[in-house]
């Protein structure tokens, strides 16, 4: 069974796509822009822009019934690679050392001129 995941503690879709969705145990993210749900902007900084997309996605898989150990595989999609470090120590404090598979890449641009995206898949019990 597929489940629609929508909560306004992350950022609305702007386009014709889902949040997440759930299927069985596992929680597919769409990638979350460095988006503050409450105000809808964000910060130039990629320290904050890593921040909030975690939060993002984080608020997601919550809804969804789990939390950040939940997660097993995400996607980084950086406009600039040489941001990768930054990216990187921002990123590792969600985990508590047991980190889930990664994939990083630099693409061309991301919307709105964002410096990160991130998209997770989750393994939630619920």
């Amino acid at each position: 069974m597929k489940q629609i995941i929508d909560t306004k503690k992350a950022p609305a879709a702007v386009g014709a796509y889902s949040q997440a969705i759930k299927a069985g145990q596992l929680v597919f993210t769409s990638g979350q822009l460095p988006i503050d749900p409450a105000t809808g902007d964000f910060e130039d900084d990629v320290r904050a822009q890593a921040h909030q997309s975690m939060k993002n996605v984080g608020a997601i898989v919550q809804e969804a019934g789990g939390d950040y150990s939940h997660i097993i595989k995400t996607t980084v999609l950086l406009s600039d690679i040489s941001d990768f470090a930054a990216v990187n120590e921002v990123y590792e404090t969600y985990f508590d050392g047991e980190f889930p598979a990664r994939s990083c890449f630099q693409v061309a641009a991301l919307p709105k001129g964002a410096k990160v995206e991130i998209e997770a898949i989750a393994y939630v019990e619920q």
